[in-house]
């Protein structure tokens, strides 16, 4: 894996070339001070991977990122934000998500410490995740006769569904946005969010969608009632849990297990809804690395729960929804687009059976 790294610190360029230089699987060709200077050198270098801080003199990482967009050739690099984890540093990152970065990742005390014991783990899995997707892809498809496959289509028909729940990863927060707000104000189900981020992340990604969803959506960061037509998304950096007390449903946030890979931990959700006797739960597991959410969907689909995933030429990793089709949760695998009118139709359905 070819590695660029633009960044204008001097010091955090050194540190990000140590720790990739630790994986003798990737080589960093070259490193850039500037977004312009980093735009002219990934038409030179051809990296597959660009790690792009986003502020910077002359040429920011947006803009940097709009131009390798629209000017590089195919095939682009991946570009992987570097954004500080305030408040404005992680609005701007989801922005550069909807601009087409396929990941995030923060510059926390430790990253600008250089702490290289902390951050050299999740930068390395995220540039190999990220590098290794077309590969992923070519695999999929030469292996398609042999693997466990899931259909194509899926229709709820009469089922009933009492709870949405969706888990997201690498390259899920544009794909929430689009499926989200296509649902409507009076969405008949409450709908429960895990996405891997940290809690500052998930807050402006909570703040986002409330201010472009026709629902109403909050940041799960204590517990509260679930309620029709509102989307919760779990805090970063914790564990969130659906649970049934006096006839209603409740979010509940925590800390354990403490060991868990992931947290907010998709498994955690999908298994915690699977206790709780409703009469159908709906799990959706996007884009993301790793296998998060396999053991909670398999735990939910026999619960008799219903579990799609989003289809593998859509992910910008397809990881965990992979680990879903395998193990045989999965009833389909599909694009966002067809997965929302899933959505869409259950809430057709449902306001049809209140008019009835």
């Amino acid at each position: 894996m070819r590695v660029l790294i633009v960044d204008d610190s001097a010091f955090m360029r050194k540190v990000i070339a140590q720790v990739l230089s630790s994986d003798p699987s990737i080589e960093v060709v070259g490193t850039a001070r500037n977004g312009q200077e980093g735009v002219e050198k990934v038409k030179l270098l051809k990296p597959d991977v660009v790690t792009m801080d986003i502020e910077m003199p002359v040429l920011d990482g947006l803009a940097a990122l709009k131009k390798i967009r629209l000017e590089c050739p195919e095939p682009r690099p991946a570009v992987l934000m570097c954004s500080t984890l305030t408040s404005a540093g992680s609005h701007e990152a989801l922005r550069a998500l909807r601009l087409g970065a396929a990941d995030v990742i923060a510059k926390d005390a430790s990253f600008l410490a250089g702490n290289t014991t902390t951050m050299q783990s999740e930068l390395i899995e995220k540039i190999r995740a990220i590098s290794g997707h077309r590969e992923s892809i070519r695999a999929v498809a030469k292996s398609a006769a042999s693997a466990a496959q899931a259909p194509t289509t899926f229709r709820l028909g009469d089922r009933p569904v009492d709870l949405v729940l969706i888990g997201s990863s690498t390259g899920g927060p544009p794909v929430l946005e689009k499926m989200l707000t296509k649902l409507p104000a009076d969405f008949p189900v409450p709908v429960v969010v895990a996405q891997h981020m940290p809690a500052m992340f998930t807050k402006s990604v909570a703040e986002r969608l409330d201010q472009t969803c026709a629902i109403t959506v909050v940041h799960g960061d204590q517990e509260i009632e679930l309620h029709a037509g509102t989307a919760c998304i779990t805090q970063g950096g914790r564990h969130g849990r659906v649970i049934r007390r006096g006839g209603k449903l409740w979010f509940n946030i925590g800390d354990e297990p403490k060991s868990a890979l992931f947290k907010p931990s998709v498994n955690e959700l999908f298994s915690s809804a699977s206790r709780c006797g409703l009469r159908g739960v709906l799990g959706i597991v996007l884009t993301g690395m790793g296998e998060d959410g396999a053991i909670g969907a398999k735990e939910l689909r026999a619960s008799g729960g219903v579990i799609l995933a989003q289809d593998a030429a859509s992910c910008v990793v397809y990881g965990m929804p992979r680990a879903v089709v395998e193990n045989g949760s999965a009833e389909a695998s599909m694009t966002p687009g067809e997965m929302t009118e899933v959505l869409s139709a259950l809430s057709r359905a449902q306001s049809k059976g209140r008019a009835a």
